[in-house]
Protein backbone atom coordinates (compact mmCIF):
# COMPACT_ATOMS: atom_id res chain seq x y z
CA UNK A 1 0.00 0.00 0.00
CA UNK A 2 2.77 2.18 0.94
CA UNK A 3 4.47 1.79 -2.44
CA UNK A 4 1.64 2.38 -4.43
CA UNK A 5 0.86 5.51 -2.61
CA UNK A 6 4.00 6.65 -3.00
CA UNK A 7 4.44 5.60 -7.28
CA UNK A 8 0.98 7.65 -7.17
CA UNK A 9 2.41 10.84 -5.80
CA UNK A 10 5.56 10.20 -8.02
CA UNK A 11 3.32 10.27 -11.43
CA UNK A 12 1.34 13.38 -10.33
CA UNK A 13 5.23 15.01 -9.65
CA UNK A 14 5.72 13.99 -13.23
CA UNK A 15 2.74 15.29 -14.34
CA UNK A 16 2.74 18.17 -12.52
CA UNK A 17 4.40 19.98 -15.20
CA UNK A 18 2.32 19.22 -17.71
CA UNK A 19 -1.27 20.32 -15.95
CA UNK A 20 0.24 23.74 -15.01
CA UNK A 21 0.86 24.54 -18.62
CA UNK A 22 -2.42 23.24 -19.85
CA UNK A 23 -3.88 24.82 -17.00
CA UNK A 24 -2.02 28.25 -17.73
CA UNK A 25 -2.20 27.98 -21.85
CA UNK A 26 -5.35 26.16 -22.43
CA UNK A 27 -7.82 26.13 -19.80
CA UNK A 28 -6.87 29.79 -18.41
CA UNK A 29 -7.72 31.22 -21.53
CA UNK A 30 -10.27 29.43 -23.04
CA UNK A 31 -12.15 30.23 -19.12
CA UNK A 32 -11.14 33.58 -19.90
CA UNK A 33 -12.82 33.40 -23.45
CA UNK A 34 -16.22 32.07 -22.24
CA UNK A 35 -16.35 34.74 -19.83
CA UNK A 36 -15.30 37.96 -22.20
CA UNK A 37 -18.32 36.12 -24.66
CA UNK A 38 -21.06 37.01 -22.30
CA UNK A 39 -19.83 40.87 -22.07
CA UNK A 40 -19.12 44.60 -23.99
CA UNK A 41 -15.53 45.19 -24.26
CA UNK A 42 -13.67 47.07 -27.03
CA UNK A 43 -10.71 47.66 -24.60
CA UNK A 44 -11.34 51.42 -24.74
CA UNK A 45 -14.10 51.04 -22.21
CA UNK A 46 -14.30 48.37 -19.09
CA UNK A 47 -16.37 45.21 -19.32
CA UNK A 48 -19.69 45.09 -19.29
CA UNK A 49 -21.94 41.83 -19.03
CA UNK A 50 -24.53 41.29 -21.84
CA UNK A 51 -25.76 38.07 -21.42
CA UNK A 52 -26.09 36.27 -24.58
CA UNK A 53 -26.65 39.21 -26.49
CA UNK A 54 -23.41 38.66 -28.40
CA UNK A 55 -24.69 35.07 -29.27
CA UNK A 56 -28.14 36.56 -30.39
CA UNK A 57 -26.12 38.52 -32.79
CA UNK A 58 -23.86 36.46 -34.14
CA UNK A 59 -26.78 33.99 -35.42
CA UNK A 60 -27.72 36.83 -37.05
CA UNK A 61 -24.56 37.67 -38.44
CA UNK A 62 -25.08 37.60 -42.54
CA UNK A 63 -21.47 37.72 -42.68
CA UNK A 64 -20.35 35.78 -40.36
CA UNK A 65 -22.18 32.86 -41.82
CA UNK A 66 -21.07 33.55 -45.39
CA UNK A 67 -17.50 33.48 -44.48
CA UNK A 68 -18.10 29.81 -42.48
CA UNK A 69 -19.89 28.96 -45.77
CA UNK A 70 -16.76 30.06 -47.57
CA UNK A 71 -15.00 28.40 -45.10
CA UNK A 72 -16.60 24.55 -45.50
CA UNK A 73 -16.34 25.10 -49.37
CA UNK A 74 -12.84 25.32 -48.79
CA UNK A 75 -12.78 22.53 -46.67
CA UNK A 76 -15.00 20.79 -49.09
CA UNK A 77 -12.80 21.10 -51.88
CA UNK A 78 -9.10 20.79 -50.23
CA UNK A 79 -9.61 18.16 -48.47
CA UNK A 80 -10.24 15.26 -50.78
CA UNK A 81 -7.26 16.39 -52.84
CA UNK A 82 -5.28 16.06 -49.92
CA UNK A 83 -6.46 12.39 -49.58
CA UNK A 84 -6.20 11.55 -53.02
CA UNK A 85 -3.42 13.23 -53.86
CA UNK A 86 -1.46 12.22 -50.47
CA UNK A 87 -3.11 8.75 -50.80
CA UNK A 88 -1.77 7.91 -54.76
CA UNK A 89 1.93 9.02 -53.77
CA UNK A 90 2.00 7.30 -51.07
CA UNK A 91 1.84 4.28 -53.37
CA UNK A 92 4.01 5.59 -56.05
CA UNK A 93 6.53 5.97 -53.13
CA UNK A 94 5.54 3.32 -50.81
CA UNK A 95 8.44 0.94 -51.77
CA UNK A 96 11.84 1.26 -50.02
CA UNK A 97 13.68 2.19 -52.87
CA UNK A 98 16.20 5.04 -53.51
CA UNK A 99 14.14 6.91 -55.79
CA UNK A 100 10.86 5.94 -53.24
CA UNK A 101 12.72 7.47 -50.29
CA UNK A 102 14.03 10.60 -52.15
CA UNK A 103 10.58 11.40 -53.30
CA UNK A 104 9.08 11.26 -50.13
CA UNK A 105 12.03 13.43 -48.72
CA UNK A 106 10.80 15.76 -51.41
CA UNK A 107 7.21 15.76 -51.16
CA UNK A 108 7.81 15.72 -47.68
CA UNK A 109 10.36 19.02 -47.41
CA UNK A 110 7.40 21.95 -47.25
CA UNK A 111 5.99 20.20 -44.29
CA UNK A 112 8.85 21.79 -42.01
CA UNK A 113 8.35 25.39 -43.53
CA UNK A 114 6.25 27.56 -41.02
CA UNK A 115 2.90 28.39 -43.12
CA UNK A 116 3.46 31.98 -42.80
CA UNK A 117 6.46 31.87 -44.41
CA UNK A 118 5.31 29.62 -46.56
CA UNK A 119 2.32 31.59 -47.47
CA UNK A 120 4.32 34.50 -48.07
CA UNK A 121 6.56 32.65 -50.40
CA UNK A 122 3.46 31.99 -52.61
CA UNK A 123 2.69 35.43 -52.58
CA UNK A 124 5.82 36.79 -53.53
CA UNK A 125 5.40 33.75 -56.36
CA UNK A 126 2.27 35.15 -57.62
CA UNK A 127 2.99 38.52 -57.53
CA UNK A 128 1.58 40.21 -60.86
CA UNK A 129 4.78 42.51 -60.91
CA UNK A 130 8.00 40.38 -59.88
CA UNK A 131 6.36 36.89 -59.53
CA UNK A 132 7.70 33.79 -60.69
CA UNK A 133 4.35 32.87 -61.68
CA UNK A 134 3.23 34.89 -64.08
CA UNK A 135 7.33 34.77 -65.54
CA UNK A 136 7.28 30.97 -66.31
CA UNK A 137 3.92 31.19 -67.71
CA UNK A 138 4.41 34.14 -70.13
CA UNK A 139 7.93 32.34 -71.50
CA UNK A 140 5.86 29.41 -71.91
CA UNK A 141 3.24 31.30 -73.97
CA UNK A 142 0.23 30.30 -71.72
CA UNK A 143 -0.42 33.83 -70.88
CA UNK A 144 0.51 37.25 -72.63
CA UNK A 145 -0.71 39.47 -69.62
CA UNK A 146 0.38 38.95 -65.85
CA UNK A 147 -2.39 37.33 -64.09
CA UNK A 148 -3.85 38.70 -60.85
CA UNK A 149 -3.55 35.76 -58.92
CA UNK A 150 -4.94 37.03 -55.99
CA UNK A 151 -7.27 39.44 -54.35
CA UNK A 152 -9.21 40.57 -57.27
CA UNK A 153 -11.33 37.29 -58.32
CA UNK A 154 -12.41 35.22 -55.36
CA UNK A 155 -12.73 31.69 -57.05
CA UNK A 156 -9.18 32.51 -58.82
CA UNK A 157 -7.68 33.47 -55.43
CA UNK A 158 -9.02 30.86 -53.65
CA UNK A 159 -7.58 28.00 -56.04
CA UNK A 160 -4.26 29.81 -55.83
CA UNK A 161 -4.28 29.52 -52.21
CA UNK A 162 -5.38 26.24 -52.26
CA UNK A 163 -2.78 24.97 -54.38
CA UNK A 164 -0.11 26.69 -52.09
CA UNK A 165 -1.56 24.73 -49.05
CA UNK A 166 -1.13 21.75 -51.18
CA UNK A 167 1.98 22.03 -52.23
CA UNK A 168 3.15 23.07 -47.76
CA UNK A 169 0.90 20.04 -46.14
CA UNK A 170 0.43 17.09 -48.86
CA UNK A 171 3.69 15.22 -47.69
CA UNK A 172 2.20 15.48 -44.11
CA UNK A 173 -0.68 12.84 -45.19
CA UNK A 174 2.27 10.94 -47.47
CA UNK A 175 4.05 9.84 -44.73
CA UNK A 176 1.31 8.41 -42.88
CA UNK A 177 -0.20 6.68 -45.60
CA UNK A 178 2.97 5.52 -46.27
CA UNK A 179 3.72 4.23 -43.18
CA UNK A 180 0.15 1.92 -43.05
CA UNK A 181 0.87 0.66 -46.42
CA UNK A 182 4.01 -0.60 -44.93
CA UNK A 183 2.48 -1.72 -42.20
CA UNK A 184 0.03 -4.20 -43.69
CA UNK A 185 2.01 -7.43 -43.60
CA UNK A 186 3.59 -8.81 -46.97
CA UNK A 187 1.91 -12.42 -46.38
CA UNK A 188 -1.55 -10.38 -47.11
CA UNK A 189 -0.81 -9.17 -49.92
CA UNK A 190 1.23 -12.23 -51.35
CA UNK A 191 -2.06 -14.22 -50.86
CA UNK A 192 -3.99 -11.70 -52.39
CA UNK A 193 -1.51 -12.02 -55.24
CA UNK A 194 -1.86 -15.77 -55.38
CA UNK A 195 -5.44 -15.29 -55.43
CA UNK A 196 -4.72 -13.43 -58.75
CA UNK A 197 -5.67 -10.13 -57.85
CA UNK A 198 -3.98 -7.23 -60.26
CA UNK A 199 -2.54 -4.34 -58.57
CA UNK A 200 -5.41 -1.87 -58.58
CA UNK A 201 -7.74 -4.69 -57.16
CA UNK A 202 -5.12 -5.07 -53.96
CA UNK A 203 -4.92 -1.24 -53.71
CA UNK A 204 -9.18 -1.52 -53.97
CA UNK A 205 -9.59 -5.19 -52.01
CA UNK A 206 -6.68 -5.20 -49.48
CA UNK A 207 -4.68 -1.60 -49.05
CA UNK A 208 -7.86 0.60 -48.83
CA UNK A 209 -9.65 -1.53 -46.25
CA UNK A 210 -6.42 -1.87 -44.15
CA UNK A 211 -5.31 1.56 -44.05
CA UNK A 212 -8.72 2.91 -43.36
CA UNK A 213 -8.14 4.31 -40.19
CA UNK A 214 -5.21 6.28 -41.06
CA UNK A 215 -7.64 7.51 -44.43
CA UNK A 216 -9.85 8.98 -41.40
CA UNK A 217 -6.92 10.12 -39.31
CA UNK A 218 -5.97 12.27 -42.09
CA UNK A 219 -9.37 13.44 -42.91
CA UNK A 220 -10.08 14.48 -39.60
CA UNK A 221 -6.69 16.64 -39.28
CA UNK A 222 -6.95 18.23 -42.83
CA UNK A 223 -10.85 19.26 -42.22
CA UNK A 224 -9.63 20.70 -39.18
CA UNK A 225 -7.04 22.40 -40.13
CA UNK A 226 -8.80 23.63 -43.18
CA UNK A 227 -11.87 24.56 -40.83
CA UNK A 228 -9.60 26.91 -38.73
CA UNK A 229 -7.41 28.39 -41.67
CA UNK A 230 -6.31 31.86 -41.04
CA UNK A 231 -2.80 32.74 -41.92
CA UNK A 232 -2.86 31.61 -45.78
CA UNK A 233 -5.86 33.64 -45.77
CA UNK A 234 -4.63 36.73 -43.77
CA UNK A 235 -1.53 37.22 -45.55
CA UNK A 236 -2.18 36.23 -48.91
CA UNK A 237 -5.65 37.93 -49.94
CA UNK A 238 -6.57 39.47 -46.75
CA UNK A 239 -9.98 39.01 -47.05
CA UNK A 240 -10.56 40.54 -50.32
CA UNK A 241 -11.92 41.20 -52.74
CA UNK A 242 -14.81 42.11 -50.82
CA UNK A 243 -14.02 39.98 -48.11
CA UNK A 244 -15.09 37.34 -50.33
CA UNK A 245 -12.38 35.07 -49.00
CA UNK A 246 -12.47 35.71 -45.29
CA UNK A 247 -12.72 32.31 -43.72
CA UNK A 248 -14.50 31.96 -39.72
CA UNK A 249 -11.67 32.41 -38.20
CA UNK A 250 -9.89 35.54 -39.88
CA UNK A 251 -13.72 37.40 -39.39
CA UNK A 252 -13.63 36.42 -36.24
CA UNK A 253 -9.70 37.91 -36.03
CA UNK A 254 -11.51 41.25 -37.92
CA UNK A 255 -13.73 41.25 -35.18
CA UNK A 256 -11.71 40.57 -32.27
CA UNK A 257 -8.74 43.09 -33.26
CA UNK A 258 -9.00 45.70 -36.15
CA UNK A 259 -13.02 46.41 -35.04
CA UNK A 260 -12.09 46.08 -31.20
CA UNK A 261 -15.34 43.97 -30.57
CA UNK A 262 -13.30 40.96 -28.27
CA UNK A 263 -16.96 40.16 -26.70
CA UNK A 264 -18.45 39.98 -30.08
CA UNK A 265 -15.37 38.26 -31.44
CA UNK A 266 -15.20 35.71 -28.32
CA UNK A 267 -18.99 34.81 -28.75
CA UNK A 268 -18.21 33.69 -32.40
CA UNK A 269 -14.87 31.69 -31.45
CA UNK A 270 -17.31 29.97 -29.64
CA UNK A 271 -19.56 29.20 -32.17
CA UNK A 272 -16.84 28.04 -33.79
CA UNK A 273 -15.32 25.81 -31.68
CA UNK A 274 -18.52 24.20 -30.68
CA UNK A 275 -18.95 23.48 -34.36
CA UNK A 276 -15.22 22.16 -35.18
CA UNK A 277 -16.18 20.01 -31.40
CA UNK A 278 -19.12 18.22 -32.97
CA UNK A 279 -17.34 17.41 -36.58
CA UNK A 280 -14.29 15.71 -34.70
CA UNK A 281 -16.64 13.61 -32.53
CA UNK A 282 -18.19 12.63 -35.60
CA UNK A 283 -14.87 11.89 -37.26
CA UNK A 284 -13.79 10.26 -34.26
CA UNK A 285 -17.06 7.86 -33.62
CA UNK A 286 -16.35 6.37 -37.49
CA UNK A 287 -12.99 5.85 -36.66
CA UNK A 288 -13.77 3.60 -34.00
CA UNK A 289 -16.52 1.78 -35.94
CA UNK A 290 -14.32 1.24 -38.85
CA UNK A 291 -11.88 -0.46 -36.59
CA UNK A 292 -14.18 -2.74 -35.11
Amino acid sequence: MYYARRNRWIGLAYLAPALIFVALFTAYPFLQMVWVAFNNWSLIEPPKFIGTENFTRAFQDRQFWISLGYTLRYTVIITPILLVGGYAVALLTAKNTPLGRFTRSVVFLPVVIGLGSSSLLWYWLYSPRYGLANRVLQDLGIITQPVLWLGVDADLSTWAIIFAVVWKVLGFGVILFVAAIQAIPSEVTEAAMVDGAGYWQRVARVWLPLTLPTILLVTLISAIGSLLAFDQFFLMTAGQPRNLTATAVFYVYLNSFPYLKLGYGAALSLILAVFVLCFTVTQVMLNRRSRL
